[in-house]
């Protein structure tokens, strides 16, 4: 098994491949630090690598999938808004950009917080910081609060956009290339699914308490937040990856960062875009068929639900045909997707449109998977498989991850200037539609064309 230590971590490659995998040194109330680690060998992973690695993974997925729900809490709370609060669609569009852009900013340093101070350390840390959005939000929210204040209020909510960036970091380190996409998939299609929770936590509240009281909502996570840090102290294990002087520097003069970052723009902000949006879009676009906050709650969590679901078969489709091929179908789907919801929103058709839209969520979700098991995969092409290149692959992940979910900070300021100027989101689809199918020509060129092993 994995050897686990109190003192600083040895290099992961100071022991030879072949070696036997040691057993287990859990020193009771002291940290747990896995101080060899070695998935590309396979009698290692067998033994002790796999285990440890899934134990890791699930508690992983459980913070992970508290943070997004409280990164996409106030894709709900504005559905409690009521006129009260003297706020007009466009206003709700900002209370659900902010929190997009500030969790995008926050992946970087996430990121890098993984490998400075382990696994298991920044999880627990980065899960209790969930309790600041949660708090602040629960005193604050009330009629005849200024706006200026919910809209910092929710900008604080973006550190649970963070937690994803580290939890994939760590998660990447921990498997072997030949499962990274299965891995990465799980993990981020568990942690979406914070999405369609908070989604129907909130129809429940709005079914049972009413609008009126969207402190239950808040004051519902506050207890999950700690249990999700209690267990990640006890179960998860500190895994950190060596830090390379000029490492950022590097990876913003490869080529393939800003292309990798450009299609999660695509594919992830396409998924956290649509999800902080679609209860609002529906609520003004089909004004007289959702009447009210309820009727809408019953149709926004169906979206992100099933993207979520399917991010782990993108990843699997990945593993067998090659990440960039799968993004590529994905983003010429999308392109199709957004055509079919230009069509829907211009008949006025809510079945179409609901349809259009939910095959725009799927879609988005296949290409999440793909397009990360394409980072991993680009990293070993250029160093061999080790520490580096799991280090390099994690930076890239932490990168491509903020710069990918501003892509939903754009979705949202697409939406706004679109109902602001034509009443509609159709000019917002026809944009969407461009991106994607440029994004498909990134794709094709740079990876598929030249038959790029991605």
């Amino acid at each position: 098994m994995p050897t686990t230590s109190t003192h600083p971590a040895a290099s992961p490659l100071s022991l030879a491949v072949g070696a036997p995998a040691a057993l287990p040194r859990l020193l009771p109330g002291r940290r747990r630090e896995l101080t060899d680690w070695r998935p590309e060998d396979p009698a290692f992973w067998e033994a002790a690598g796999a285990r440890t690695a899934r134990r890791n993974l699930l508690w992983s997925v459980v913070a992970e999938h508290v943070g997004f729900s409280v990164w996409s809490l106030w894709s709900v709370l504005v559905l409690f808004l009521d006129p009260e609060y003297g706020i007009d669609p466009a206003g709700k569009f900002l209370l659900t950009a902010l929190p997009t852009a500030l969790g995008a900013l926050l992946r970087v340093p996430y990121a890098r917080a993984v490998a400075v101070f382990g696994g298991r350390t920044w999880t627990v840390v980065s899960a209790l910081l969930l309790l600041v959005p949660t708090v602040t939000t629960a005193l604050v929210l009330e009629p005849g609060t200024p706006y200026g204040a919910l809209l910092l209020t929710a900008c604080l909510a973006g550190v649970g956009g963070g937690n994803f960036a580290s939890s994939m970091a760590n998660v990447n380190a921990l498997y072997p290339q030949r499962l990274k996409g299965w891995a990465l998939g799980v993990n981020a299609g568990g942690g979406n699914l914070g999405v369609p929770a908070v989604q129907l936590a909130g129809l429940a509240v709005l079914a049972t308490a009413g609008a009126g009281h969207p402190r239950v909502l808040v004051l519902l996570y506050v207890p999950l937040i700690v249990a999700a840090a209690v267990c990640a102290a006890l179960r998860m294990d500190d895994l950190r990856l060596p830090r390379p002087p000029g490492q950022l520097r590097a990876l913003l003069a490869w080529r393939h960062t800003w292309l990798v970052s450009l299609l999660y723009i695509g594919t992830f902000g396409s998924f956290i875009g649509f999800s902080f949006a679609f209860g609002q879009v529906l609520q003004v676009q089909f004004a007289e068929r959702f009447a009210t906050p309820v009727s809408a709650a019953y149709l926004t969590f169906l979206g992100p639900l099933l993207g979520s679901l399917v991010r782990p078969v993108g990843g699997r489709l990945a593993d067998r045909f090659g990440g960039a091929r799968v993004t590529l179908a994905t983003f010429a789907g999308m392109a199709a997707g957004s055509l079919l919801t230009l069509a829907a929103s211009r008949a006025h058709s809510l079945p179409l449109f609901v349809t259009a839209f939910t095959a725009l969520f799927v879609l988005s979700g296949l290409g999440n998977g793909s397009t990360y098991k394409m980072i991993p995969a680009l990293c070993h092409a250029e160093a061999p498989p080790g520490p580096d290149a799991a280090a390099r692959a994690s930076a890239l992940i932490g990168f491509a991850g903020a710069v990918g979910a501003f892509g939903g900070v754009l979705v949202n300021i697409a939406f706004r200037q679109s109902f602001l100027s034509v009443g509609n989101g159709d000019a917002a689809y026809v944009a969407f539609l461009a991106a994607y199918a440029v994004c498909a020509g990134v794709t094709w060129t740079a990876y598929v064309r030249p038959r790029r092993s991605a």
